[in-house]
């Protein structure tokens, strides 16, 4: 194993929470796939407030394998702005995030650096399959990938993680974005560069259980599309719009059979009708106004995304 954390070629970027049932097994298998590419490389943890003995676990791991970092988050700042605080900390010349679950298989660093090698600045992991995720989870997924395509105007490519090989000038770039509220996926897309895209089977976990919930995972896709896109709230102009001609056209009607033809309408029920339509309407369009009020305020406070405790 080489001792090469100075001028490292490959930073092996490895955002954690709660890992602590996997991380010895995570280092077990990528180091042996890092010693047969025989180039110079690091590990860098990023401990994002686990509550459990991840950190515990990796500084004793740290008297075993020497090429192992350790950042040390305060708190748990969530997966975005760990990958972010890994970015900025990394020291190789090509960045690979990837998680300590194992489902992404290190393998694949193997084809990574070779199409580096042959030019690409970025190197994504395509899943072929998601066999392995809930029904749910899969639906969701394709929904979100086909929304995203149709109102952004950064196309985030489908079934693509985290997990990629990204050159220094990439970190560069996405070093000079400001925003504290991340969605790095899509921060991923927007810097663009040469890209290379390369297949692969997802497994499932080794050991332990997902941190994603059903709720944290719709919070990210919400992040993804306000990110990204104002079509949301475009959409709400054309649909007052289409609301205000409908009632329009619905009152020249009642206007014309009450004074027209004498006839006498009791219209309660339709009265309420349509001002509980009108009143869900007008609430839908204040919430989604909301959201991005929301991003605006957090990220006019200028807080960090993440601060560091300590490095190990």
């Amino acid at each position: 194993m080489k001792n090469t954390q100075l001028h490292p070629l490959i930073s092996i970027l490895v955002p954690c929470y709660n890992e602590v049932e996997v991380v010895e097994i995570f280092l077990k298998k990528i180091n042996i796939i890092l010693d047969e590419i025989d180039k110079s490389f690091e590990i860098v943890f990023v401990n994002d407030g686990s509550i459990d003995d991840t950190l515990a676990a990796l500084i004793h791991l740290k008297k075993v394998y020497k090429n192992i970092r350790i950042i040390n988050l305060s708190r748990n700042f969530g997966k975005e702005a760990a990958l972010t605080a890994g970015l900025d900390v990394v020291k190789g010349e090509v960045v690979i995030p990837i998680d300590a679950d194992l489902q992404d298989p290190p393998i694949l660093i193997k084809n990574f650096i070779e199409h580096w090698e042959k030019g690409s600045d970025v190197v994504l992991a395509k899943r072929t399959d998601r066999s392995n995720d809930s029904v749910l989870k899969r639906v969701s997924a394709k929904l979100f990938y086909k929304l995203n395509h149709k109102i952004s105007k950064v196309s985030i490519p489908e079934d693509v993680g985290d997990y990629r090989l990204i050159t220094r000038k990439v970190v560069k770039a996405l070093q000079q974005l400001p925003e504290s509220e991340r969605f790095m996926k899509g921060l991923f897309s927007w810097v663009g560069f040469k890209t290379t895209v390369v297949e692969y089977k997802r497994e499932k976990r080794i050991s332990g259980h997902t941190s994603f919930s059903a709720w944290k995972l719709w919070n990210l896709a919400l992040d993804g599309i306000t990110s990204f896109s104002t079509f949301p709230l475009k959409v709400w102009l054309y649909l007052g719009s289409l609301v205000s001609f409908i009632s329009f056209i619905y009152g020249t009607i009642i206007i014309f059979k009450t004074i027209i033809l004498g006839i006498e309408l009791p219209g309660y029920a339709s009265i309420m009708t349509v001002i509980l339509f009108l009143g869900g309407i007008q609430l839908i369009g204040i919430g989604i106004l909301g959201e991005y009020i929301g991003r605006i305020y957090m990220e006019s406070k200028r807080r960090p995304t993440y601060i560091i405790e300590g490095e190990y």
